[in-house]
């Protein structure tokens, strides 16, 4: 059993709420409440930490009026915005649990996870309107009473003292998150003192790369025990110093946590985008002099290689923070040597080090464990970093008939963890409980990992995503970030096939052209495919070729937070290998299929 280097701290056992937005004087959550909080990258429309907390109480006194009692579920479905975090905050201070819901979510995506959180008002943006009605007419609700569980967050920012825009065709006779916030302000949130800290207020639904998604029900305590264990590892925040650019979903945890949350506990403000886009990610930068981002491994692949990179002053970048996927140590390398060379040009008489970090985490654990100090960016670059304080890990490997046993030092072994931040349960299902869940309180990740004679972790792979080779292990993740380095691939994913005649699986690539149009007719695809293949088999040992066959794609399927969905893959290769072992040549083959995912 291992712990970590850094020392316990103190957690609170409140509510989120009571945890952020303690008043003293001037004072909100121990900093001066004139201070930015948000801000909506279009406009330039910010909230302070002072408005941000009154309209959060506004909006608790009007959900209440509204008829929302506490203990209830309201389902938040919008991309990023301006209001989000007042969304959020207030419907806490009102004491109701939320469940956040990916905004590309189709009518019987969003049915699922409406019913099975058991939600009944729903927070939506004006262009979800339609699909929330018509999730609606999926579950028979009555139309009256189905329009009367709609708040809707109008585009305008007029509530926020931002530019005032025409409310929607959609919204029109629909109640709206303006409104709520004219009824009256709640003297105080609901609190959650003590034992009560253990309830739920967040319902995130898991990537649902196996089986149908699950509710994660995290606790207060949950969060305000994340909040506390990953600010001594984290880079220092200061305020009037240091800004955050939020391009991460605001609905998955990572984004709602890492975004939201914990900037607010540092007294820096948050640069809000609804989506990513390179050249508007690449000007906020410029414009709001952003010191940190949070990101995943696409957006590194961006900087990498986009011409636009070299037309914005992004000097200010200090640290690009990565989670979600594994990076390679070549692609941070190149990012590394792109950024600091123009920095320099920029600045030549006091370049600052860019640092672009890994972390690791997952929704069940509210969500981060480990962090890379920012000392360790190059040094122990690769690693998903140390064990955050207050947490237990161990390593776990299969024991021949003998049951599960700790590895040995040095040795991979699948990653458990215990600690506060570890969730409740899953809604509605204790088999999966159980099946994630150690009585005594160890949650099991499915991840494979190392652990170096220094306490820097490495993630191997997924436990069920390791690729046999006729006895190698071949991690995904490791020709992943290999082809990231190809200069004409934009995006990558590696699965497993098997081969009825070599009795094994097979290392398959799905790669994504960083030029689609030069891959448009079939040769030039073969030919690509083939070239991969080639350029592979010149830097990775025997056992890792793509044997399988490399596939040229539109987009790698992902979930909201980055996660390569495997699942969806393997289901495509069984289509395009109907009827064909892809081991009929012992020597990797272009897959020369063209499908559309």
């Amino acid at each position: 059993m291992y712990t970590s280097p850094v020392a316990p701290v103190p957690v609170a056992a409140s509510s989120v709420f009571t945890h952020l937005f303690a008043a003293d004087g001037d004072t909100v959550g121990g900093f001066p409440g004139a201070a930015p909080a948000f801000v909506d990258a279009a406009t330039g429309t910010t909230l302070s930490r002072a408005a941000t907390r009154t309209l959060a109480l506004r909006l608790a006194h009007g959900l209440v009026h509204h008829g929302a009692r506490r203990g209830d579920t309201v389902l938040l479905f919008s991309h990023n915005s301006l209001a989000w975090p007042v969304a959020l905050f207030g419907a806490v201070a009102a004491g109701l649990r939320i469940t956040l819901a990916n905004s590309a979510y189709t009518p019987n995506e969003l049915a699922y996870q409406y019913a099975d959180s058991r939600a009944r008002l729903v927070f939506t943006s004006e262009e979800g309107v339609p699909t929330v009605l018509a999730m609606f007419a999926k579950r028979a609700v009555d139309p009256v009473e189905a329009r009367a569980r709609i708040i809707v967050i109008e585009s305008s920012l007029e509530w926020a003292g931002g530019p005032a825009l025409p409310r929607g065709v959609a919204a029109h006779g629909l109640k709206t998150f303006s409104e709520l916030l004219k009824i009256g302000v709640n003297e105080q949130e609901e609190r959650f003192d003590g034992e009560h800290a253990n309830e739920t207020v967040y319902l995130c639904y898991s990537s649902g790369t196996t089986g149908k998604p699950k509710g994660v029900e995290t606790t207060h305590r949950n969060i305000t025990a994340v909040l506390s264990i990953v600010r001594p590892t984290f880079p220092k925040l200061t305020l009037g110093h240091d800004s955050v650019l939020a391009i991460l979903p605001f609905y998955h945890v990572y984004g709602a946590v890492k975004l939201v949350h914990f900037p607010w506990t540092c007294g820096v403000p948050v640069i809000i985008q609804p989506r990513f886009d390179p050249e508007s990610f690449l000007a906020a930068i410029q414009r709001y002099r952003v010191t940190v981002a949070l990101i995943v491994p696409p957006v590194l692949v961006v900087l990498a290689r986009h011409p636009a990179v070299d037309k914005y002053d992004i000097s200010s970048l200090l640290t690009l923070f990565s989670g979600a996927a594994p990076l390679g140590p070549a692609l941070v390398q190149q990012v590394t040597t792109r950024l600091q060379a123009l920095q320099n040009k920029r600045n030549p008489s006091a370049p600052a080090q860019i640092a672009i970090l890994q972390g690791y985490g997952m929704t069940e654990m509210s969500p981060t464990t480990h962090l890379l100090p920012v000392p360790d960016a190059l040094r122990k670059v690769g690693s998903i970093g140390i064990l955050l304080p207050n947490l237990e890990a161990r390593l776990i490997v299969d024991g021949e008939g003998e049951g599960e046993k700790d590895a040995k030092e040095g040795e991979p072994g699948e990653l458990w963890m215990r600690g506060p931040t570890v969730m409740k349960g899953y809604l509605n299902n204790p088999s999966a409980t159980q099946e994630s869940l150690t009585p005594d309180g160890w949650y099991k990740t499915g991840d494979i990992a190392l652990r170096d004679p220094e306490g820097y972790y490495y993630i191997v792979d997924r436990r069920k995503e390791l690729i046999k080779f006729k006895g190698f292990q071949v991690p995904p993740a490791e020709l992943e970030g290999l082809l990231l380095t190809h200069p004409d691939i934009a995006d990558a994913a590696v699965i497993g096939v098997d081969s009825a005649k070599q009795a094994t699986e097979l290392p398959r690539a799905y790669v994504v052209h960083a030029r689609p149009a030069d891959v448009k007719d079939p040769k030039g695809k073969a030919a690509f495919e083939e070239a991969v293949g080639r350029w592979t088999r010149e830097r990775v040992a025997r056992h890792k070729f793509l044997r399988g066959g490399v596939v040229t794609i539109d987009v790698i399927p992902k979930s909201a937070a980055g996660k390569i969905l495997r699942r969806e893959l393997r289901e495509r290769a069984k289509t395009e290998l109907a009827g064909r072992d892809p081991g009929d040549s012992d020597e990797p083959q272009p897959a020369n299929v063209t499908a559309k995912l």
